[in-house]
């Protein structure tokens, strides 16, 4: 099976200050992105898809895509606000494209018979691309098997205030049920894990999504079909946005797609704000190199 890493780089950067997914945060100027494509390649992925913005192309090419272009086959897809089907159009006041949904769409010509995906400002460690890699590949035959990996809620948190996080619900066959978000959780001043919202109380081991997912091709081609009942439906709400889990769970609902939960008990670490950048820098630099 040919499984792809689709990277999701056309992010803006807005609380970031910046762009993170070119960011030199490793100790020899690695970025986040140099991370994820080593440690997919380690893990057997031969073609990288980095989905990012026209506006950025040659930059990224220039400082990212090259470091990889001789040890992998390197693509890239492009996310644009304005990339609609046809009888719809973008709301003037609309600055942002349409979420992750948009993003993976946009790498499914490049992206082979499956694609692991990617944030480009997190770390996930090497485990979860080989844990991916290998159930793809052992449900090659059957194509609505999708993976996820999800991570201990304990080592997803941050010292810099709440995250938000998908709390996975999991049947007893190991697959994914639903993802309840949460919006604002933290160790609280009495250790136990909270959100605002309420006295709920979360298990430090809680499996969360961190938007690590395996997808077959038939997943991308649904999400061809969903777009635009999307852009019917909140098409014309400013900021709305068009997100993978969402039209997962919309095809799970049908029983149109199964989604296997994968643990893992590595640390997740991503750059949400600039406060976050010391303590991931300092994460990396303990590492192997990705470029070495």
């Amino acid at each position: 099976m040919n499984v792809s890493l689709v990277v999701l780089a056309a992010g803006m950067g807005s609380r970031y200050g910046g762009l993170k997914q070119m960011d030199p945060i490793g100790p020899a100027g690695q970025f986040i992105p140099d991370y994820s494509v080593g440690d997919a390649l380690a893990a057997g992925v031969s073609r990288v898809v980095f989905v990012i913005r026209r506006d950025i192309e040659k930059d990224f090419r220039d400082i990212v895509g090259r470091r990889w272009e001789s040890r992998a086959d390197v693509r890239y897809a492009f996310q644009r606000l304005d990339d609609v089907p046809a009888g719809f159009s973008v709301p003037p006041e609309r600055s942002k494209p349409w979420g992750t949904g948009q993003a993976l769409l946009c790498a499914r010509e490049e992206a082979g018979d499956a694609a692991i995906m990617v944030n480009a400002d997190d770390y996930y460690g090497p485990e979860g691309y080989a844990l991916l890699k290998r159930k793809l590949e052992d449900t090659a035959a059957d194509p609505q098997a999708h993976a996820m990996v999800a991570y201990r809620l304990d080592k997803t948190l941050s010292a810099n205030g709440t995250v938000s996080r998908g709390i996975c619900h999991v049947d007893a066959a190991g697959n994914l049920d639903k993802l309840v978000e949460k919006t604002a959780l933290a160790r609280r001043e009495d250790g136990a894990i909270r959100d605002d919202s309420g006295p709920e109380t979360f298990a430090d081991d809680t499996p969360v999504s961190m938007n690590l997912f395996g997808f077959k091709r038939r997943f991308l081609d649904q999400l061809a079909e969903d777009f635009p009942r999307f852009l019917a439906k909140y098409g014309t709400v400013p900021k709305s946005e068009f997100q993978v889990p969402t039209a997962l769970a919309s095809r799970m609902r049908r029983g149109e797609a199964s989604v296997a939960v994968l643990r893992t008990s590595a640390r997740w670490y991503g750059v949400t704000s600039r406060a976050d950048r010391p303590e991931v820098a300092a994460f990396l630099a303990t590492v192997p190199d990705p470029l070495a």
